[in-house]
């Protein structure tokens, strides 16, 4: 394997690596703007008792609830954005939109919730059960709209 080969990666790597990083970043940002946009109107509508941008320490670490979702936000960034690789434009942003909806919120009622002593699928209380797939479907949305606008390079034309 030549110095060139070794030391720099080919495009399709290098685009790769861009897809899942801005995966990282978007799903981060998605969490603070299009999740926690959705939380606050959920609020505001008095649907949920639960305040956006909490600061409460989280249990074991005692990071803020905001910055522990947001990270957490980006770990799913990375895995939607590897899922949908070859998507690109509306088609991205739908199935970004319906990832969030059902994968996220899964995994919190069944995995997340136990674990944090929480009855499973918010007790199966359908009030309380819409609310994860809405804010799930925003953080989607809102990751899918960051990849299809920066996930990938664009060419510049002269």
């Amino acid at each position: 394997m030549g110095y060139q080969a070794a030391h720099h990666p080919s495009p399709v790597r290098a685009g790769l690596s861009r897809w899942v990083v801005v995966g990282f970043i978007a799903g981060f940002l998605s969490v603070l703007i299009f999740h926690q946009g959705a939380v606050a109107l959920l609020h505001a509508l008095d649907i949920t008792p639960r305040a956006p941008f909490s600061l409460q320490p989280t249990r074991p670490l005692g990071v803020p609830v905001i910055t522990s979702i947001a990270f957490w936000g980006g770990v799913w960034g990375v895995l939607l954005a590897a899922t949908f690789a070859r998507l690109d434009g509306a088609r991205l942003i739908v199935a970004a939109t319906i990832f969030g909806a059902v994968f996220p919120t899964v995994v919190a009622w069944f995995i997340v919730a136990p674990l944090k002593g929480q009855p499973v699928a918010a007790g199966f209380a359908p009030a309380a059960m819409m609310i994860g797939p809405i804010v799930n479907a925003a953080w989607g949305l809102g990751t899918g709209i960051g990849l299809a606008l920066l996930g990938r390079p664009r060419l510049v034309r002269s």
